[in-house]
């Protein structure tokens, strides 16, 4: 018999029956566990109120998790009948990521529960049956077909921990207390004294393990040299974070950052939430009940209330006191010894539900000389969530973690009493808006390593996302990257030419000037867009570009190019970017041996300007490429300085012709134009297919 419930199942397995079997018991129990939790609930009005004004009222959450299981079978194709598409719509999307200031104005004609029950049930049915028919080959990774299985049942586990703080945040009258469900009875164990413990330089370097299910902000790679630092050897408890309390820490606006300052305001907060005091007796509520206030037990908050008891306590002491990033987090964890078997097969933690419907006293569970690094209650980082190098949005549900890489969702680790499956890995990386409320406290470092922040924010400009996606991403109906085409190509011309400082001219996103600084010992590029060369410079300087393209309407696909995988990391050191007008540049932007100037004349306004100066900024010997489709525009240039495509005395003048006659005086033509493709993806199913005619002019004097 398995003693060990609520883990997440390992897929390392080669006996696919074994693997079988072991799903379905957990999709079972997990199901079981989600309609036990529902069952606290004393009436059908219990399922109607809104316990907090930023979520659905719990007969929303009781329909959505078998919802969100029926709609991700049909999106992977493995079921064809809904089983009811009014429930299906109405229980589909959540509001969890409001902020802390807004409300939900959603209504509905919501069902029974016993509806919601009978539907659950019919749902439960179909599940199994396909556990039961459904071919199963071994390995299971995220492209195999029993993938969408185990996302439902994960995705029921966040849901019996998010529903478990939604009911403990609602009325007494509401809910009721059972013996399943019971608390820690240790509500007068006097709470530990704090100390520091010695947590020594790391490496951390993390990849996820094939051996469990993963959310797609877990995979990827991430590799950083984590710093010494001294670590609380207790979560805070109850009793440390009162001394705050009571030296008048939320009357204070020193400790609060501003945002923490407006939500204090907005919430009227002079203590954590779930504390409550009648007359001099202090009070805890606990998911069904209130108890006589637990002083050893962690404090419950919310980032903000946390970071301002970081705060004063750095005031007081005259050291910096913060919250642990992500990575140092990952240090305690490798400190402690722990690691994912070691966590699932044992009960020294208050995880799983193995112990308690509760926290309970910080100094209950040790790991080596640190208490409840995993356990008892979630941790707040001072990490907003990124996505790691490599990370893919999982095409079944391409909004999980994507709304929160915004720099407003802190990761929370280590789990807390009622963290199962996937929640209670090492490698779990939940994130919520700083004023949410999990069953979440703190651990308190000190250190003078400041908080290493990350890039996570996904570029949504229409323009720039093309732009990006011309330069860095795929290519489209065999037709080769465009910019590096015609770097190739010109380099091809250069072999026997000084190689010393190039000019891109009209660079946009700045692939080019990549590519040339292959061959160049400077490179420089220069556009008339502040946000082509924003995107340029991020990318110089951070390695990895990230950027929504349209599929179709409102739809987005994500994307990642990093230089890395270009081939265009060791020569970052050897370009520049800038802002700038091709018609008037700055005396500096002078003395190189080759300026291309893609796809630029035909948007200036004063081009014949241009043409006519431009010998002034290379080098005799030096090559001016000039690459343009010809596409004419009064909006962008007056007719009067259109270089071709008009008539003169009745006769057609080409560019061509007039690139001749305007470079003519310092410039030869070095070769015939040639035509060099080029495609912009706009949507999934809109390119623009084009032909640049690229010429070489060598300056002569």
């Amino acid at each position: 018999m398995n003693t060990f419930l609520n883990r997440s199942p390992l897929l390392s397995s080669n006996d696919p029956n074994a693997v079988r079997e072991l799903i379905r018991d957990y999709f079972h129990q997990t199901a079981d566990l989600y309609e036990r939790l529902f069952q606290t609930l004393v009436s059908d009005e219990a399922y109607y109120v809104k316990p907090i004004s930023l979520r659905h009222p719990l007969i929303f959450y009781y329909g959505h998790t078998n919802t969100f299981f029926i709609n991700k079978l049909i999106l992977a194709g493995l079921i064809t009948e809904r089983v009811n598409p009014q429930f299906e719509f109405m229980f589909a999307v959540g509001v969890d990521e409001m902020a802390w200031d807004e409300e939900s104005a959603q209504n509905y004609n919501w069902p029974t529960p016993l509806q919601v029950k009978a539907y659950r049930a019919c749902v439960r049915e179909v599940v199994d049956k396909l556990i039961t028919t459904l071919p199963l080959n071994l390995p299971i990774d995220w492209e195999n077909l029993w993938w969408p299985i185990l996302m439902g049942i994960e995705h029921e586990h966040i849901h019996l921990e998010t529903s478990s703080v939604l009911i403990r945040q609602h009325a007494l009258h509401f809910v009721q207390s059972l013996d399943f469900w019971a608390p820690c009875e240790a509500i007068d164990a006097i709470a530990p004294v704090n100390s520091l413990v010695d947590i020594p330089e790391s490496l951390i370097k993390l990849s996820k393990s094939p051996q469990y299910f993963g959310w797609d902000n877990e995979y990827g790679n991430f590799e950083t040299q984590c710093p010494a630092f001294h670590a609380a050897k207790y979560l805070t408890s109850n009793a440390e974070f009162f001394a705050f309390v009571e030296a008048g820490g939320y009357k204070q606006d020193l400790y609060w950052q501003e945002e923490g300052i407006v939500w204090r305001h907005y919430a009227q907060a002079i203590h954590p939430t779930f504390w409550l005091k009648k007359g001099d007796v202090w009070k805890l509520r606990l998911m069904t009940e209130e108890i006589d206030m637990p002083w050893s037990w962690p404090v419950e908050v919310n980032y903000h209330e946390a970071k301002a008891f970081c705060n004063w306590q750095s005031a007081n002491t005259g050291k910096q006191v913060r919250m642990p990033t992500e990575h140092e987090w990952y240090s305690l964890y490798a400190h402690a010894g722990l690691s994912d078997e070691k966590v699932a097969r044992s009960m020294n933690a208050n995880l799983f539900l193995d112990h308690y419907s509760s926290s309970c006293p910080v100094n209950t569970f040790s790991h080596g000389d640190l208490y409840d690094v995993v356990g008892n209650a979630w941790q707040w980082t001072e990490t907003a969530i990124f996505p790691f190098d490599g990370f893919k949005v999982h095409p079944l549900y391409d909004d999980f973690t994507t709304p929160t890489y915004d720099g407003r969702h802190n990761i929370i680790k280590g789990g807390s009493w009622i963290a199962t499956g996937n929640e209670a890995l090492k490698s779990a990386r939940y994130a919520f808006r700083r004023h949410f409320f999990q069953h979440a406290g703190f651990r308190y470092i000190v250190t003078d390593t400041p908080i290493q922040t990350n890039t996570s924010h996904y570029e949504t400009d229409k323009q720039l996302s093309e732009y990006a996606e011309f330069h860095y991403g795929d290519t489209y109906y065999g037709v080769p990257n465009f910019p590096k085409a015609l770097s190739d190509f010109a380099l091809q011309s250069l072999l026997l030419k000084p190689a010393k400082t190039a000019l891109d001219l009209g660079c946009a996103t700045g692939r080019a000037t990549f590519e040339l600084a292959k061959h160049f010992d400077h490179v420089t590029g220069i556009d008339f867009s502040a946000r082509f060369i924003g995107l340029a410079i991020k990318l110089a300087h951070q390695g990895i570009l990230r950027y929504t393209m349209v599929n179709e309407g409102n739809l987005v696909s994500y994307q990642e190019r990093s230089l890395a995988e270009l081939k265009l990391n060791d020569v970052v050191h050897k370009v520049e970017f800038w802002q700038g007008d091709a018609c008037n540049l700055k005396p500096q932007f002078t003395g190189y041996d080759f300026i291309m100037a893609a796809n630029l004349i035909d948007r200036l306004y004063s081009p014949r300007d241009f043409l006519s100066n431009i010998h002034h900024r290379l080098n005799v010997g030096g090559v001016l490429m000039i690459t343009s489709p010809y596409t004419w525009l009064e909006e962008h240039t007056p007719l009067d300085q259109w270089i071709g495509g008009y008539k003169q005395d009745g006769e057609n003048v080409t560019t061509l012709d007039g690139l001749k006659i305007l470079l003519g005086k310092h410039f030869k033509l070095m070769q015939a134009p040639v035509e060099i493709p080029f495609v912009i993806r706009e949507t999934r199913h809109k390119f623009q297919h084009t032909l640049s005619e690229v010429t070489l002019w060598e300056r002569t004097h």
